[in-house]
């Protein structure tokens, strides 16, 4: 039986797409992260076009054996353009597969041949409103109370007003941490709150409470029409 397969950027995106991926009741597989293994997971810092590729030139031998039907690459836009993006993803491919087509636009597929085979691929960019990753979607879609994490505002204005400044990816990762760990986090849960409330928890905070995202979220559209090309 042929599998629709995922390739993501971390741990984390894994687990969130995991999640978004139940909701949508669809089968689709997520393959292991590109950027990280369990040794250097806190060590890698960007995306890495060498992992990329072989992520995908690993496909190779399902795909040969016609276990592989579609390919999905989800990567954060940051604050990229969506056209270098996308030639990022090309000089991938590209490198991986002989003769490959060029991907033209997100959540469009293209098809791949393989040793006879034919296969579909197609790409997603995380981000809100064009710029962004997983954290600048978490803090959109948060379903909850956030007057912990929201008191950070006052906190960057004084950081600011000492000649200090924090990215805004920087105070959007602290704003969700704080999110998960001060407004959500149950009294039984701050028991083992570095395993049930922090990003390092984030595999149980997806699988034990989505609630408190907003799943039905029309920043999530695009995501979800992405997702739906492979159900």
């Amino acid at each position: 039986m042929s599998s629709n397969i995922l390739i993501v950027e971390s741990k984390n995106d894994k687990y969130f797409l995991q999640a978004i991926i139940v909701d949508l009741n669809c089968n689709i597989e997520v393959a292991p992260p590109i950027m990280i293994s369990e040794e250097d997971y806190m060590s890698m810092d960007g995306l890495n076009q060498t992992k990329l590729t072989k992520a995908l030139k690993d496909l190779n031998a399902d795909i040969q054996k016609g276990e592989i039907e579609r390919v999905g690459i989800i990567i954060d836009i940051d604050n990229d353009q969506e056209s270098d993006r996308i030639n990022f993803i090309n000089e991938c491919v590209q490198e991986a597969f002989t003769k490959a087509p060029l991907l033209v636009r997100v959540k469009e597929f293209v098809n791949l041949t393989v040793d006879d085979l034919n296969i579909q691929l197609a790409c997603y960019f995380t981000n809100v409103n064009g710029q962004g990753e997983l954290e600048t979607l978490l803090k959109t879609i948060k379903n909850q109370g956030s007057v912990h994490a929201d008191c950070l505002e006052s906190w960057k204005d004084c950081l600011q007003s000492n000649g200090k400044k924090i990215t805004v990816k920087e105070f959007n990762k602290f704003w969700v941490d704080m999110y998960i760990r001060f407004d959500t986090c149950s009294k039984n849960d701050k028991k083992q709150a570095e395993r049930k409330c922090s990003m390092k928890g984030f595999e149980y905070v997806m699988n034990n409470k989505t609630t408190i995202w907003d799943f039905k979220h029309p920043a999530l559209n695009d995501l979800k029409d992405f997702l739906q090309l492979f159900c």
